[in-house]
């Protein structure tokens, strides 16, 4: 049996192929599901096998769209509300697929139908764990409903225990979530790999013998999650279709500028250096590519429904495009180009200043608005002396609540800052990008605040 570790980071999730040389089973796919069909190909195997671990929350799933287009049997909790045919399954099930078998064992607490597999050869184990049990930690239990917090993080820790004594403890662990996603929650590792002997060692929901403390811990210590979350379970009930990753022919500049002109969203891929220095006015900016979580905060900051137009070189829009379908933001439309004068000659063109620590304590003037674009958590926990806190993914909402004057941004590491104040300045707002990370602000001679406890 040998499993294959197909890497979404964007989003910060993997999926599974799990085959013995001639057929396979897939776990957890996400919807652009060619990078499945390409490492069924590399090994030579068939896929006769797609299982979801759960309805996820932070991907639109491509299980539905692989399994028909092989054909293949799709394993879906029998309680999970889907409006599709599938193989329901059902906990302590047994799947025989080629010369390995795969347990079912329900875990909830990520949601209330969440299920592990437990795959083996008879010689090795390995454990799909979708968003309970990930290296360290296990996923968060908020996504349903506050009202269903407690007793999902109650079922938490009792699914993390029985899924440890299912299951060898060299077998191992290969969880869903965990590696950057929002679906995560407490002190995951980040780690590559793990065992289940390890997490008995390593994993809080393992060696927090108080049960009670664990949940109170656990949701204490729960963060924002990006709103496009309430998009995602629904749309993986109803059984989503296939991406279009097709790059769509290049806007006119004539239309281009129209939709700035009518406050469309126009956004412009490139680096946050270059958009600062030159960019279509009422074009904002999010930077892809360089660990940059595009697909997160464009998903959680711009409406949900509203149109979008990506500005920048081929290889990024294209890219960009295929990140964009994972949270169901399908067919956005296109200019092709990385000049502003270029994609659109007549548009009007703007900037801002982009600084570092010194330029801000050089230039910010008494009255001036420091903003810190973090969340309210990062805020907390430490933040410069006089910032106003609205997080990035408030500003929309909160801008009015902005004092009146010249805005400096930061955030912390600079990308979040960049993405608010191309925000900011499309209102109309005077803003300067403190582009800088946060860690290092103290040691340049940035007040910071002092907390209370």
């Amino acid at each position: 049996m040998d499993v294959i570790v197909i890497e979404t980071p964007q989003l910060g999730d993997r999926s599974y192929l799990v085959h013995d040389g001639a057929v396979a089973l897939v776990i957890d796919p996400q919807r652009d599901t060619d990078r499945v069909d390409a490492a069924a190909r590399e090994a030579g195997v068939v896929i006769t096998h797609v299982a979801e671990t759960h309805l996820h929350n932070d991907y639109v799933t491509g299980g539905y769209d692989l399994a028909r287009a092989h054909g293949a049997k799709y394993l879906v909790n029998a309680a999970d509300p889907v409006k599709f045919d599938r193989e329901p399954v059902t906990d302590g099930q047994v799947i025989q697929i080629g010369n390995f078998s795969v347990t079912v064992v329900a875990t909830p607490g990520h949601t209330h139908t969440h299920l592990s597999y437990i795959a083996s050869d008879g010689t090795t184990e390995a454990v799909f764990s979708g968003g309970s049990l990930l290296f360290g930690s296990v996923g968060r239990t908020d996504l349903v409903a506050a009202s269903d917090t407690v007793g999902l993080t109650h079922d938490q820790y009792a699914s993390a225990r029985r899924l440890v004594h299912e299951a060898e403890h060299d077998a191992e662990l290969f969880p869903t979530h965990g590696f950057g996603s929002f679906c995560s929650s407490g002190p995951a590792t980040g780690a590559g790999s793990s065992t289940m002997g390890e997490q008995l060692t390593a994993n809080h929901a393992l060696t927090d013998a108080d049960e009670e403390h664990f949940v109170r811990d656990l949701i204490a210590n729960l963060t924002a999650y990006p709103s496009y979350y309430a998009h995602m379970a629904p749309a993986n009930a109803q059984g989503p279709g296939p991406a279009n990753l097709q790059v769509p022919e290049s806007l006119d500049a004539a239309e281009l500028t129209r939709r700035l002109a009518d406050g469309e969203w126009v956004v412009d891929l490139r680096n946050r250096v270059a958009f600062s220095s030159n960019h279509l006015q009422g074009a904002v900016s999010f930077e892809y590519g360089n660990g940059s979580n595009f697909t997160t905060y464009l998903g959680w900051v711009l409406p949900w429904s509203d149109k979008l137009t990506l500005v920048g070189e081929h290889a990024d829009v294209e890219d960009a495009i295929r990140d964009l379908s994972r949270i169901g933001i399908d067919s956005p439309d296109a200019a092709i180009g990385t000049e502003p004068h270029a994609v659109a000659p007549d548009a009007p063109v703007a900037s801002y200043p982009r600084v570092g620590w010194e330029g801000l304590l050089e230039g910010r003037a008494a009255d001036d608005v420091l903003l810190d674009t973090r969340r309210t958590d990062e805020y907390a926990a430490s933040h410069l002396l006089g910032a106003v806190n609205v997080p990035l993914h408030e500003i929309l909402s909160r801008t009015d609540e902005i004092p009146a004057g010249k805005v400096w941004v930061h955030c912390g590491s600079g990308y979040r800052a960049g993405v608010a104040a191309s925000l900011l300045q499309r209102t109309g707002r005077d803003v300067v990008h403190v582009d800088a990370n946060f860690d290092e602000a103290a040691t340049a001679g940035v007040s910071m605040a002092e907390l209370t406890v």
